[in-house]
């Protein structure tokens, strides 16, 4: 199993070489294509397939059926974009043999996704010494981000019932944040929103009319809601946690990369407030999956409540280096660990942050244009304005079945990949860009589609 296979490479590389060389990148079909069971039948037994063969079924069978996140037609959900640089270093990260766990093992991953991380922190405003490192995705940041703030408001505040604490969240929050604080066994407390934004006003409010409100211990803001790209009062919830003491963490796991937008940047100034926050690379910072980057205004507090123990793992943290203390292992709710920081450190440290600036830029300027397509558009209206890199519209007359029927046909006839999404309770349409390289040619023939 462990010799090397010159073919097989010679394979291997010739696909991805073909793979990356394709422009734009096709669609593909995802579950419009369906596997027959009896395809996938027998596979697996005793004396194994060849590798070439096995190679082709999944190029022609498997990878069909898949739709391609990174293709610039993916304009559903939160697409991926990952540069060709960080898709070529991710395969060197791959065949390198890298763990990612802890400094004795892997300074030289580590020494590179901190400068990734530390450049992050100071776009953010944070201050010298935030670092974290980068887990899975946003779920993991989340819920490790939460797991500390957890256990410090409760060492602050030792005269409550430790599950009676509680994080305030706006309504609009993302699902990770519920299920994290399930997970912790806190409850939340829910804050209704002024149109959709988490404000300052609204928390004082909300805290103001609860008669427990003596155990809420940190406040949960998103810099970038999933559904619409709304930006919370990040400016007044911050000053607020700090003044009273409250663990503030923002979830920016798609918005907060609009820090590279000169247009925009200023909606996230109130991140220097937080104690924790989270922005996914491998979602607008165009790396691949899996990457989330996790950062902390005092790394030394999130190691005390998560740093694994155990006598094997002792050695870990007994060099007399100083840098011994910076183990990814010891920032989130993981021990092992893949690199996977590093095809964005190197897909940053290539093509350059101006780079960078120029293709976030592009998401939110299509955005904006396409809502004046949209109100030039009788059939179509905008529910409401374009933010960040979603639009979020109506096509007046249909109902849930039409969109996802026409959600389909688009899929089908590899235009565009668009699904619908649910606000206040209506069916509507929502398009998310990310790609730089979608276009508004693109655009209109979705607008079109749309008058069928």
């Amino acid at each position: 199993m462990f010799d090397y296979d010159a073919e097989f490479v010679d394979a291997v590389f010739d696909y991805c070489r073909e793979r990356l060389s394709l422009d734009p990148v096709p669609l593909d079909f995802g579950a419009l294509i369906e596997i027959a069971p009896e395809k996938m039948a027998g596979l697996i037994r005793p004396e194994g397939r060849s590798p070439e063969a096995l190679l082709e079924f999944f190029r022609d069978t498997l990878a069909p059926s898949v739709v391609s996140i990174d293709s610039p037609g993916f304009l559903a959900f939160i697409p991926n974009a990952p540069t060709k640089n960080s898709l070529l270093f991710d395969m060197v990260v791959a065949c390198s043999g890298l763990n990612g766990t802890s400094w004795l093992e892997s300074s030289g991953v580590v020494v590179a996704e901190n400068q990734a991380l530390t450049y992050l922190a100071d776009l953010a405003g944070m201050p010298s010494g935030s670092g974290g490192a980068f887990v899975s995705g946003g779920s993991i940041g989340n819920l490790s981000s939460l797991t500390v703030g957890r256990d410090v408001g409760r060492a602050k505040r030792p005269q409550l019932n430790p599950r009676e604490v509680r994080f305030a969240i706006s309504d609009d929050a993302h699902s990770s944040i519920g299920k994290a604080l399930h997970v912790l066994d806190v409850q939340p407390l829910v804050v209704a929103t002024d149109d959709h934004r988490f404000t300052r006003a609204a928390l004082e409010s909300a805290l103001e009319a609860d008669p427990h409100r003596d155990n809420v211990i940190g406040v949960v803001a998103t810099a970038g809601t999933t559904n619409a790209g709304i930006v919370d009062d990040l400016e007044g919830l911050g000053s607020f946690a700090r003044e009273n003491d409250l663990w503030f963490h923002v979830d920016g796991a798609y918005g907060a990369a609009a820090l590279f937008s000169n247009t925009h940047r200023h909606l996230f100034a109130g991140i220097r407030h937080a104690d924790s926050y989270i922005v996914d690379p491998h979602k607008w910072l165009f790396a691949p999956l899996d990457c989330c980057a996790l950062i902390y205004r005092d790394p030394t507090v999130a190691r005390k409540v998560l740093a694994q123990q155990a006598s094997y793992l002792d050695v870990l943290h007994e060099g007399t280096d100083e840098h011994y203390d910076w183990n990814p292992s010891d920032f989130g709710i993981h021990l092992s660990r893949r690199a996977r920081g590093l095809p964005f450190w190197f897909s940053l440290v290539s093509n350059g942050t101006a780079a960078y600036e120029s293709a976030v830029q592009c998401a939110i300027d299509l955005a904006q244009r396409t809502e004046v397509l949209i109100n030039e558009c009788d059939y179509l209206e905008m529910v409401r304005p374009a933010s960040l890199s979603i639009v979020l519209f109506r096509r007046k007359g249909w109902n849930a079945e039409r969109y996802n029927q026409w959600s389909r046909e688009l899929l089908a006839s590899q235009v565009a990949f668009v699904t619908p999404t649910k606000w206040e309770d209506e069916t509507v349409g929502r398009i998310a860009f990310l790609h730089p390289n979608s276009t508004e040619e693109m655009v209109r023939e979705i607008i079109d589609s749309l008058g069928d």
